[in-house]
């Protein structure tokens, strides 16, 4: 049961490293620094896109309309961060 902690932890730390870099990314192309209108820019842009959406999309729909502003990241963020506190705080259930 050791293995599949370990798993579900290395799923949790992958899903937030794509999240980190789909921030960033992001931030970056608002700021001007990168541009769209590079194909491996772009390509990157939207398979991070195509992979988060499908998180985010259920998190957006319950948030209020901020304008401009997109907190489904923050949320999507604070929870994997959650699951990981759950799961090491149960860590004794998969022994």
């Amino acid at each position: 049961m050791t293995s599949l902690f370990q798993i579900l932890m290395l799923v949790l730390d992958v899903l937030w490293f794509i999240m980190i870099a789909h921030i960033v990314m992001s931030w970056l192309i608002n700021f001007q620094v990168l541009n769209l209108r590079q194909p491996i820019v772009a390509q990157v842009w939207y398979g991070l896109n195509r992979l988060l959406e499908p998180l985010y999309q259920p998190i957006r729909r319950f948030l209020p309309d901020m304008g401009g502003l997109d907190l489904a990241p923050l949320v999507a963020l604070l929870g994997v961060y959650a699951l990981r506190i759950i799961l090491i705080n149960n860590i004794a259930f998969f022994y």
